[in-house]
């Protein structure tokens, strides 16, 4: 058994070994042996990446780490005093976005409104009494010139006013007179509304880990209404201002607020309804379970979530993980309408899924120079090896260790990866370990390279899969 020390390589952006300029504990080889050996584990790494040995059982663990190496770089903001490892913090440009979408989804949904029918009897001078009805009365279109959006201890306040709204009803009404049978008529009316204010203060509380809605306050204030009777006789006009005018502007309220009461419930209903655990595959699953109340200041909401993996079978591999004074990662330049910051934990959760589910471990069997791939290959390097097997097909076994190590530090992203590579012989039927290279992966934002260090390295020919398992655990030993 042959054991060299520990030897270092960089991976640079275009995925190819480079070998440092000072690697420690140099490995003393002949310069062909020593060409030959890197020219194979810089083929053994480039063909992480080809598509022939990708596979979908595979993919979601190549990504994480791919995605642990190359996540953008980013700011991180530390805040030690919370409780979810995911926050969201919409901001007043979010607010304000979500109050005009919420206005017009609104409007959209509730105009045109029917509104109930009004009857009264009046007295109108020289004629006597009248029977008087307002019928299919229907607002048809809303609009208001001005809104705004509050936040603070008093919950979410919600304010659009100057409004101005059409509506369209019939009209007709009966009398009787001495002289003459029963006189009636109809014809139709419009009327404008003007200065029209609606008020909606609600609260956002946390139940059992999904959102509850609470309407604190909800009211419609109208102004002024001008009313246009078309046809009828020039008495009709006054009569229905002074019977209906006050009717019109409460029924005008009354039917707005319970729109919007009804609109609160449903809105609640679906943030009651939203899933606590979010499948990502069939691996992984994301909890998404609120945590605390939402914090409201004078200029921002923020929420936060549970926000990390757990198996997609419902087992968690997080109970030990708390924030404690560990960073978050957000986004760092000019405001956003919404910012959300993870925790490192939030990426440590999914990686150790992954790892649990032993989804971190493939066979390579093909790479460019499929020549290495033969024991033919490695005679001159390791003459024992191709002396014990001769002609044999060799594959390789990538196994990650232990779940990757990611640690977010002020403007930077930390990961390390441990894992083992084994060069397998096919012998007839039987597949036999000959090489057992441990590797540590090391990458952070601000570099484009993978540095790579050989932790180290066992060629086996003779002593079996005894020695082969004595040389990771003593290798796993040293490395802690």
């Amino acid at each position: 058994m042959l054991i060299f020390p520990p030897v270092a390589f960089m991976v640079s952006s275009n995925k190819r070994f480079s070998l440092g300029r000072n690697p420690p504990h140099c490995l003393l080889l002949s310069e062909k042996r020593t060409l030959k050996f890197y020219q194979f584990i810089e083929q053994a790494a480039n063909c992480f990446h080809m598509d022939d040995i990708s596979s979908k059982s595979m993919a979601h663990a190549i990504s994480l780490i791919v995605f642990s190496f190359l996540f953008i770089s980013a700011s991180a903001l530390v805040q030690s005093n919370q409780e979810g490892f995911i926050s969201a913090v919409i901001s007043n440009k979010g607010l304000d976005f979500g109050k005009d979408l919420l206005i017009e989804k609104a409007v959209s949904s509730i105009f045109p409104l029917q509104l109930s029918d009004i009857e009264k009897s009046v007295k109108i001078p020289v004629i006597g009494k009248v029977q008087l009805g307002l019928y299919n009365i229907i607002i048809y279109s809303v609009d208001f010139a001005s809104s705004s959006v509050d936040t603070g201890d008093s919950g979410i306040v919600l304010v659009a006013s100057d409004a101005t709204a059409n509506l369209s009803m019939d009209w007709k009404y009966s009398y009787k007179t001495w002289l003459l049978p029963t006189i009636s008529d109809k014809g139709s009316a419009t009327v404008q509304v003007q200065g029209m204010e609606v008020v909606l203060n609600v609260a956002i509380i946390n139940q059992e880990g999904t959102l509850k809605l609470i309407l604190l306050e909800c009211r419609c204030d109208v102004k002024d209404i001008s009313i246009k009777v078309d046809g009828g006789a020039s008495w009709l006009y006054q009569g229905i201002v002074d019977a209906f005018q006050g009717k019109i502007v409460s029924a005008i309220e009354d039917a707005i607020i319970k729109k919007i009461r009804e609109g609160i419930i449903k809105l609640d209903s679906l943030l009651q309804s939203l899933p606590k655990e979010m499948q990502v595959n069939d691996v992984v699953a994301l909890n998404v379970t609120f945590v605390d109340d939402p914090l409201l200041s004078d200029s921002s909401i923020e929420l936060e979530i549970n926000g990390l993996f757990t198996g997609a079978d419902g087992t968690s591999v997080s109970n030990y993980y708390c924030k404690g004074s560990q960073s978050f990662l957000s986004s760092k330049g000019s405001a956003k309408m919404v910012e959300i910051s993870l925790h490192e934990n939030v990426f440590k959760s999914a990686a150790s899924v992954y790892f649990d589910a032993n989804y971190m471990h493939w066979t390579v069997d093909k790479i460019p120079d499929q020549s290495l791939m033969n024991t033919d290959g490695w005679r001159y390097i390791i003459p024992q090896l191709y002396e014990q097997y001769p002609d044999d097909d060799m594959n390789l076994s990538v196994a990650v260790t232990s779940p990757p190590i990611i640690r977010i530090s002020d403007q930077d992203i930390d990961t390390t990866i441990y894992a083992d590579l084994i060069i397998e012989v096919l012998n007839s039927s039987e597949v036999v370990p000959v090489t057992c290279i441990s590797l540590q992966a090391f990458n952070n934002c601000d570099r484009t390279e993978i540095e790579l260090l050989i932790v180290r390295l066992c060629i086996l020919v003779d002593a079996g899969d005894k020695c082969i398992m004595f040389c990771r655990n003593r290798w796993e030993q040293s490395r802690w």
